[in-house]
């Protein structure tokens, strides 16, 4: 079995901060793409970046500048340091790794839980 787990969400005034942690843990062979997606309320979830294994990055247009996503890979970690939020920041942060189980020859996506952030005006 795979697990994502987040940690790290919170309220927070709007200009404020907060570092989103995801660890990967189980029956992992490799994992490849990592990233963060969204979902506010009555919003379709939506992408907020991702990061490959070797480190190339991809961010939304809207958190460009403000947000930066990392990973540790010998840690099967991915963070999210979010700068400068804004109430339009406020969903839902869901985890994603696209990885090989172990004894698996393909790769499929996992999702974590998700950890509510709240950004107040």
């Amino acid at each position: 079995q795979v697990q994502l787990v987040e940690s790290g969400g919170g309220l927070v005034q709007a200009g404020g901060s907060l570092r989103l942690s995801c660890v990967v843990s189980g029956s992992i062979f490799s994992i490849t793409t990592m990233g963060w997606y969204r979902q506010a309320p009555g919003k379709q979830r939506e992408l907020v970046a991702t990061i490959t294994s070797g480190g190339s990055t991809n961010y939304e247009d809207s958190v460009k500048g403000r947000f930066t996503i990392s990973r540790d890979n010998a840690k099967n970690t991915v963070y999210l340091q979010m700068n400068s939020l804004k109430p339009a920041d406020t969903a839902v942060y869901y985890c994603n790794a696209y990885l090989f189980a172990k004894g698996s020859s393909v790769a499929r996506a996992y999702w974590g839980r998700g950890t509510q952030v709240t950004v107040s005006s």
